[in-house]
């Protein structure tokens, strides 16, 4: 898989994720509140600098009353 289908993958879930923690009015200092992992590691995470495990994407999914679709980018 060449490089620059991964970053674009990588960026759209990371715009997906922070659009997602917005839409639910969460700041990520909230986020971190619920305990799913810390406010640093949800930063690496948004900003890509950090892999998303497939179990805690379904958390964040939940937390953040989104379907696990809505992460997904659309197939090119």
């Amino acid at each position: 898989m060449a490089k620059t289908i991964y970053s674009k993958r990588r960026n759209f879930l990371s715009a997906r994720l922070i659009q997602a923690r917005e839409t639910a009015g969460l700041t990520q200092t909230q986020f971190a509140e619920a305990g799913i992992i810390s406010q640093t590691e949800l930063s690496k995470i948004e900003n890509g600098q950090r892999r998303v495990e497939f179990l805690l994407l379904l958390d964040l999914a939940e937390l953040y009353a989104q379907p696990i679709e809505f992460f997904i980018p659309p197939q090119e």
